[in-house]
């Protein structure tokens, strides 16, 4: 491949890149990936690494912007007609030393733009709840912190979500993503008081068959704007790919959100593409579901650690041992 690769690694159904992005998506054909997802870099907040290609290594905004619009841009070229991507990200806290007052910045609503800017459409958000107090362990954010509220609640503020934003390219959709929804990717339903009244329709002698009545029960449950069940710590290993002086932050995102955007956006076989692979954590997904995947990941540390995972992933697969793992989503 013409193009700077530091290393790379492949399997059954699935290839990763050490290397920049926008060298990988320059191989790769026009509307070749059915469905793009990925975390991206936090801007300045988070550096993590010391290479100039980095997009978080930005010496300022509008640097930041400039090169990521190329990342966006190829995306759009690559994905198919009709179909979506989606962006984990969450809004930035500002900082008195780095933006002069605290506070917070859009920075969903500015990939939102920029996507819209490079030609997909706005389609759907869903937000992740966080734990208010782990993240104030976690950042000690002064505006969690009760001792604010003690002492002047003014500057004191709610945890930041993480949100799934999702686009989607224009054009028809050649290939429908059809079917009853089967498996429930997240805790178990059979408390939910919609699922119970859902099962006693049924049995009372409804219309629609038990496996109607799942993949609704399944479907309403994704169809909710808030997802409140996602446990925080439901993420690939990653201490591996911690370096001490390139980075300040690794922030995966959790496996049960990536499943159920999987499962909602595509097909089995189809193609999954991450422009910042990190850790691997949608490509393990991707194998564990059926799906091939490739991607990119600048960062050595995360490209062997992803490398790892994706092999982990397969071998678990062919094993039969990653959906033991997940054998709790029956109704």
């Amino acid at each position: 491949m013409a193009m700077n690769v530091i290393a790379q690694s492949s399997g059954q159904n699935w290839h990763l890149w050490n290397a920049d992005c926008i060298d990988v998506m320059s191989e790769m054909p026009d509307n070749s990936a059915h469905f793009a997802m990925w975390s991206p870099p936090f801007q300045s907040l988070y550096t993590f690494s010391d290479s100039p290609r980095d997009v978080s290594n930005c010496k300022n905004d509008a640097a930041f912007w400039e090169q990521y619009r190329y990342v966006m841009e190829g995306v759009f070229r690559i994905i198919k007609p009709g179909r979506n991507i989606s962006i984990h990200c969450m809004s930035l806290p500002t900082s008195i030393t780095r933006d002069g007052f605290i506070g917070l910045r859009d920075f969903p609503g500015e990939n939102i733009r920029l996507a819209q800017e490079c030609g997909f459409v706005y389609h759907s958000e869903v937000v992740i709840r966080k734990d208010p107090v782990s993240a104030m362990q976690r950042t000690k954010a002064i505006g969690l912190l009760h001792k604010q509220i003690v002492k002047d609640s003014a500057i004191s503020r709610m945890a930041i979500a993480d949100k799934i934003v999702t686009l989607r390219k224009p054009g028809n959709n050649e290939e429908p993503i059809a079917g009853r929804f089967e498996v429930y990717f997240g805790d178990d339903l059979s408390d939910d008081e919609q699922v119970v009244a859902a099962a006693k329709s049924w049995q009372s002698g409804g219309n629609r068959s038990r496996e109607d009545h799942r993949s609704i029960d399944i479907w309403q449950r994704y169809a909710e704007p808030v997802w409140d069940d996602i446990v925080q710590g439901d993420v690939l290993s990653r201490n591996m790919a911690r370096e001490e002086f390139d980075e300040r932050h690794i922030s995966p995102l959790q496996l049960t959100p990536i499943r159920r955007c999987i499962q909602l956006w595509t097909n089995p076989g189809d193609t999954i593409f991450s422009p910042f692979a990190g850790i691997g954590s949608a490509g393990y997904v991707a194998i564990e579901m059926d799906r091939r995947f490739c991607g990119a990941e600048l960062k050595p540390s995360y490209y062997r650690q992803a490398r790892d995972n994706l092999r982990e992933a397969e071998k678990n697969k062919l094993t039969g041992t990653l959906f033991s793992k997940i054998e709790n989503v029956s109704i």
